[in-house]
This record gives C-alpha cells, structure tokens and sequence, in this order.
C-alpha cells in the first residue's frame, strides 16, 4: 500500500472551463479510495470524477460511489477501452487523468488546468510522476530517469511530447475529433501513447515539469509485468507506424502541415 499524504480542506469547484477527472480502474478497490480522497481535497475540486470499472470483481465500483464518484462500466479488459470509455462519459471542457493507484497532490488539478489555459494552442498537457515509497534521493533520481527515458524515446518516435496517463489533461473538443482513431479495442497497448499518435501537424502536446504525482514504484519491478509493458510499447509503435512512418511524422511536424490520418 502506497503511504496516504495528509489531505486538506477541499474548496468548491472554481470558475472557467469545467472539469472532468478520469480514472480507469480494474480489481483496485483499495488504492483507489485513497485517489477518490485526494481528489475531492483538490484546490480546485472537479465537477466530476468518472471512474471506469474494467471488468472488476471487486468493490471497485462500490468505493467509486460511495466516494461520489460517477460509475461507467466498460466491459472490454484493458487500459485503452478503459480510458477511451471514460473519455467518452466526461462532460467536462478539460478531461484530466489518472490511474487508480496515482496519489495527486491537493493543486494537481488546478495547476493542470491553469497550464492548460495558458497554451491556447496546445490540445494538452501532460506532466511527470513521482515514485513514492522509495528513499527521497534513490526516489528522485529513479523518477527522473523513468519519465525522462520516456519523454525521449517517445518523443523521438512521436515527432512531439508524449502524454504520460499517470498525469494528463486534455481539451474535451480534442478528443471528440480523435475519439474514432485511437486504438480502443487492442489491450496490448500503451493507450497515453497511442493517443499521443492522434496529434495532427499544426496541433501541440505540452509537456510540464510540474505538477508531478505520486505513483507506485512497481513499475520499476523486473518480472513478466516488466516484459509486458516493453512488449506493449514496441506493439504501440507498429501499429501506428503502419500508419504512418516516423520520418513522415517528422517531415510533416517540422512543415507544420498536413491532414489527418484515418
């Protein structure tokens, strides 16, 4: 279990865009009481937490709503359906996200939605996670290299920054207009990464050094999970490449032109 940050007095939602927070979720019931609690202690509270049950068989639902939360069941395993349900529940103008596990601190939300309104021409933001439970200075420094490794790689094979799910915000208007190009249905991959692939020439990605937030270190176990994740990202990377090449991304980013992939 992941340690519990004091939480202070939450403040009613604040004014400007409406915000909606997403958290996939699947046999978790546990960990995500403790994020459903950090997240009503936000400075600047949600209009609404949607968590998406994966498939559990647990009390995840249970604990979703008894922390207020709205329940959307996606019956299809997997992060990519997950996440794309949940997106497609939001009714908020800025869509946030999460996973079950992430302890965000109490301005994470405002933080993302101030920076998000602050890059009108960004579709939006993402920013770097924390591994908690871990010495201070082993904890820094292997949550630098962890996210920093894959702002590199994935923005090298992007052609632009990567969302990172742990930590994201994005404009709702945006993913209406991609929603029908992601890879819902395929569990085998990376959904913040695939998502980030739906970013055309002439939109933009900002990537933050803050607000970073807490997640569990057991990413960084070696073991089947370890070999899952990397497949998963080398899977990511075919698919989309099928679609279009990194060199074409490139040369249609550095033009700042071109259409749409279907």
């Amino acid at each position: 279990m992941l340690p519990v940050p004091d939480a202070p007095q939450p403040a009613p939602p604040g004014t400007g865009p409406s915000v909606s927070v997403v958290v996939p979720a699947r046999d978790d019931a546990a960990q995500l009481a403790v994020c459903l609690r950090l997240l009503a202690a936000q400075s600047r509270r949600p209009d609404e937490v949607v968590v998406v049950d994966n498939a559990s068989t647990d009390g995840t639902a249970a604990v979703a709503r008894a922390a207020g939360a709205r329940v959307v069941h996606e019956p299809v395993r997997g992060i990519p359906a997950a996440a794309a349900a949940g997106y497609d529940a939001a009714r908020g103008d800025v869509v946030v996200r999460c996973d079950a596990d992430s302890r965000p601190g109490p301005e994470w939300v405002a933080e993302l939605v101030a920076a998000l309104g602050a890059r009108p021409d960004a579709v939006a933001v993402s920013g770097p996670g924390r591994f908690l439970g871990l010495p201070p200075g082993l904890g820094t420094v292997l949550s630098a290299l962890y996210v920093g490794l894959y702002v590199t790689a994935a923005g090298a094979a992007l052609a632009h920054p990567p969302l990172f799910g742990t930590n994201m915000a994005m404009r709702r208007s945006w993913w209406l207009e991609v929603r029908g190009r992601v890879h819902r249905a395929d569990p085998e991959l990376h959904d913040d990464m695939d998502l980030s692939f739906r970013l055309d020439p002439g939109r933009r990605i900002v990537f933050l050094a803050r607000p970073a937030v807490g997640m569990s270190p057991r990413a960084l176990r070696p073991g089947p999970a370890a070999v899952r994740r990397l497949a998963r990202a080398g899977r990511t990377l075919r698919v989309n490449w099928a679609r279009e090449r990194p060199w074409e991304r490139w040369s249609a980013r550095l033009r700042g032109t071109g259409r749409a992939r279907r």
